[in-house]
């Protein structure tokens, strides 16, 4: 199985990104996790993640505060890229760009959908990557915004420019934290006027907040 990659959303460790993990990994604030989080409401020893018969599972150690998936409290959950988990204040997504964005491909094909335009930039049957996967089908958009690419933060700012910048940032950072957290997937029979979005639109709010959190650690400390 492919390294595991957890990305930090938000918290105090917001913007941190760990790539290619080994299971088993845990999490918690405590030296000797595999990622320590600077988080007094995560326990000492959190959560665990490990492979079992070629499923990632996580379980949540008996923590104090409790562990949520994509707005749910769970002890125990097999995890899929994208998902969201939440432990004290802090939110980790699961899976790199690519892991995501080969989920999304997977899920597109086996839904049925026709094949993708010749904007597509991927070959055969390779994955996408995530930018096409999340407007794959924003035809509304034209076909040249499938290639869009994020773009870079401004160099040579002053330290009153970084300052505004990080407070625009933070705007959205927090507005987009309240859509997030205001999502909820509920048994069936409690489908009440429920809100709805399709994976890709979650997907795309998901990944523009941890852009976000990215550049906000990146300007806050240019040497972590």
């Amino acid at each position: 199985m492919d390294g595991i990659t957890l990305r930090v959303l938000d918290g105090c460790d917001r913007g941190r990104s760990y790539p290619n993990l080994r299971t088993p990994i845990t999490i918690g604030r405590e030296e000797g996790n595999t990622i320590q989080l600077n988080d007094e409401r995560v326990s000492r020893f959190h959560v665990k993640i490990q492979e079992d018969n070629g499923h990632l599972v996580l379980t949540d150690l008996e923590s104090t505060n409790g562990t949520k998936v994509n707005g749910e409290d769970v002890q125990l959950r097999i995890l899929r890229y994208g998902d969201l988990i939440t432990i004290g204040r802090s939110v980790l997504l699961f899976g790199s760009r690519e892991q995501i964005a080969e989920r999304l491909y997977r899920l597109r094909n086996a839904g049925g959908a026709t094949e993708a335009p010749t904007q597509h930039p991927g070959e055969g049957s390779d994955p996408s990557p995530l930018e096409f996967e999340l407007n794959w089908d924003a035809s509304e958009l034209g076909p040249s915004m499938h290639l869009l690419e994020p773009p870079p933060l401004p160099d040579r700012l002053s330290p009153a420019q970084a300052a505004q910048l990080a407070e625009m940032l933070e705007y959205f950072h927090v507005r987009l934290r309240a859509i997030l957290a205001s999502g909820r997937t509920a048994p069936e029979e409690e489908q009440r006027d429920p809100v709805v979005l399709e994976l890709p639109r979650w997907q795309s709010l998901i990944e523009l907040q941890a852009r976000l959190s990215e550049y906000l650690r990146q300007i806050g400390d240019p040497e972590a």
